[in-house]
């Protein structure tokens, strides 16, 4: 029913007369009228993945801990007030401060929303470090692939912890002690990086953990753990070193910039053939996506902490492969597939991270991208231009891409499935129509058909 609704939308800005805005169907979502390019200034929020795995560590401590910085997301508030529903006291400064003291009166968590994020898994480490004793259940999130905990029980029994997966799909972990040992990662993992790191900082003596993830997100956790009183060396190379202490206490904490908001307002940037300027980031941290927009064409302007994007012109072909930092992410190349979906010539886009990564592909060839999928490959070849449909995301990044393709797309575009995308980015809508973009979020048959009137009735005049 979407798409009648889109081509009758886009047939009246055509023949200069509105009707027929009565059957959008009840849920929220975006409505974007394409075609305009982006320019301004736009500031980046707390990096959700670092977030959740500092509001985890900060119940590890029974003294105040104030984290400065973080997104106002689905995925931080779903956490925070498990924490909350499991003893811990937290108080919401302001919007991007929160204040918490974490002393649990269970080591037990289980509800739908906690079922539904992935980083509920960080829990088990930080509960088992603290009280050695943790109920979790097992994580959830955007279904782009197989999210194994094998090498998180791996560590976690080396450390001396029993784990096991029990009725109704906890993750149950109990330990007498927790004592140093020398882990060795199987495959290079970010989730059992951080989960480990958690549980070995109050472990007895000396803990190594080798073929570690470097992420930013890994080094900004370990920098967090250290301002509690850990003593953690080594995180953002290959080997992480962890002598473990008694006990961890209060302190006040920033989280870093977000490198996945930041590099997709890059890319919408380029794909918009716009000009922003991306604030309140550490560039280093973009180097992979930056290095790619310059191979393509887009002119990339580092300063201290910003970057400015500018691309007037169609943009070239590039070959891509996800790997583990400081390589492109994974969580940046849905993005980076409808950027190329309008580039020229033939791209190839490589996941080498998740298996399931490519559902989005078909929403993007509906709007008239030429993607061929095999296997672990999007094979892609450039178009002049996409056209306005309605399309459902299937996951977080894959909403963004969806959002990206529609904001070039000649008429309209209807995002379905909003609620992924706010998982992961703060008012996203609102920061792209700061931008100049024609985008809104509506919520029910009303606002959708005001909102398609008031865009009709503003491209007819």
């Amino acid at each position: 029913m979407l798409q009648t609704v889109i081509i009758a939308i886009n047939n009246i800005i055509k023949k200069g007369y509105v009707y027929f805005f009565d059957i959008i169907p009840v849920m929220s979502k975006y409505i974007i009228r394409g075609g305009k390019s982006l320019a301004g200034d736009v500031i980046i929020n707390g990096a959700k993945n670092a977030a959740l795995g500092i509001i985890a560590a900060a119940i590890m401590s029974d003294e105040m801990i104030t984290i400065e910085n973080i997104p106002d997301v689905w995925d931080i508030n779903v956490l925070l007030d498990a924490i909350k529903e499991m003893g811990a006291i937290v108080n919401r400064v302001d919007r991007h401060t929160v204040k918490i003291v974490g002393s649990m009166c269970t080591t037990t968590i289980d509800n739908d929303n906690i079922r539904k994020m992935r980083g509920s898994y960080y829990l088990v480490g930080a509960l088992l470090g603290k009280y050695k004793r943790a109920q979790v259940p097992q994580p959830g999130g955007c279904n782009i692939g197989t999210r194994s905990v094998d090498q998180h029980f791996k560590g976690f029994k080396q450390l001396g912890a029993k784990v096991e997966i029990t009725y109704g799909g906890l993750i149950s972990a109990e330990a007498a002690s927790l004592k140093g040992h020398h882990i060795f990662f199987d495959i290079v993992s970010v989730g059992a990086t951080i989960n480990v790191m958690l549980a070995a900082v109050l472990a007895d003596g000396l803990t190594i953990l080798e073929n570690v993830a470097k992420e930013p997100h890994i080094v900004d956790v370990a920098n967090f753990l250290n301002s509690m009183g850990a003593n953690i060396k080594g995180a953002g190379t290959d080997v992480i070193k962890i002598r473990g202490v008694s006990k961890l206490h209060g302190s006040t904490y920033s989280i870093i910039p977000d490198q996945i908001e930041a590099g997709t307002f890059m890319l919408t940037a380029a794909a918009t053939r716009g000009d922003l300027l991306i604030k309140n980031i550490i560039p280093k941290h973009m180097e992979a996506i930056s290095a790619k927009l310059s191979e393509i064409g887009a002119e990339v302007i580092e300063n201290d902490d910003s970057i400015r994007v500018v691309a007037k012109n169609r943009l070239s072909s590039a070959n891509i492969k996800t790997s583990a930092y400081p390589g492109f992410p994974t969580d940046m190349q849905p993005q980076m597939t409808a950027l190329l979906a309008l580039s020229e010539g033939n791209s190839y886009v490589s996941e080498k991270i998740f298996d399931n990564r490519f559902k989005y592909v078909d929403e993007l060839i509906r709007m008239g991208a030429n993607i061929r999928v095999e296997g672990d490959v999007a094979i892609i070849s450039g178009v002049e231009k996409l056209t306005g449909a309605s399309v459902c995301s299937p996951d977080l990044r894959a909403g963004a891409a969806l959002v990206i393709a529609g904001l070039v797309a000649e008429g309209y575009t209807v995002v379905e499935h909003v609620e992924y995308i706010e998982r992961g980015y703060e008012e996203f809508e609102v920061k792209l129509r700061s931008l100049g973009a024609s985008i809104e979020k509506v919520d029910d048959e009303e606002d959708s058909a005001l909102y398609a009137r008031k865009m009709a009735l503003k491209d007819i005049s």
